[in-house]
């Protein structure tokens, strides 16, 4: 008798703390929706500012999951000396993993209105046309860069990387737009 009181004990301790421990760690509605509301100061990064209204939602959405999911005490959470550090970062892992550097995403990297801005593609190329650059941008940037870390890191941490993609765009676009390019070597006048 004293075995079976003793296991109904074990079975009901084990039962409440995994009960009390999943009400307790999940986020309720209002943390995440206040997480996701704070997550639009980031809108104006490269890569997410070029995003549409729902795609911005789901990647705020893919944020605070991975953020529920690594912090899952929300006060403690929010109470962490390094919450913007940890949020950040979470960001742009987030913005790492969903960049396969693919002409579906080269687009958000280099918008059509800067690329137009910057001299490199013409004002008003069709869908299709754009569709094209990006497939070849895309391309180019596969055969330079083996995986998306290394491209990442160069782009974060080597500005030759910049000219190396400014020239890769600007064959694409003379590849296909027949764009001639010349090359300006700025000298300062110290």
């Amino acid at each position: 008798m004293k075995k079976l009181f003793l296991s109904a004990m074990i079975i009901a301790f084990f039962a409440s703390g995994f009960w009390a421990c999943n009400t307790v760690r999940e986020w309720t509605q209002e943390q995440r929706q206040s997480l996701r509301q704070s997550l639009k100061a980031y809108r104006e990064m490269m890569y997410l500012n070029d995003l549409n209204d729902t795609e911005f939602t789901i990647f705020t959405d893919q944020v605070v999951s991975a953020l529920e999911a690594g912090y899952p005490v929300y006060t403690e959470f929010v109470s962490m000396p390094a919450v913007g550090d940890t949020v950040d970062m979470v960001v742009v892992e987030t913005i790492v993993e969903a960049l396969d550097t693919d002409a579906r995403n080269m687009r958000h990297l280099y918008p059509y209105r800067q690329l137009t801005r910057e001299g490199i593609l013409p004002e008003g190329l069709t869908h299709e046309q754009r569709q094209s650059f990006y497939k070849c941008l895309a391309g180019k940037v596969n055969a330079t860069y083996p995986t998306m870390t290394s491209f990442v890191q160069a782009l974060i941490s080597d500005t030759t990387s910049h000219s190396s993609i400014r020239k890769m765009q600007n064959q694409c676009a003379n590849d296909l737009f027949n764009w001639t390019f010349t090359e300006v070597e700025v000298i300062s006048a110290e």
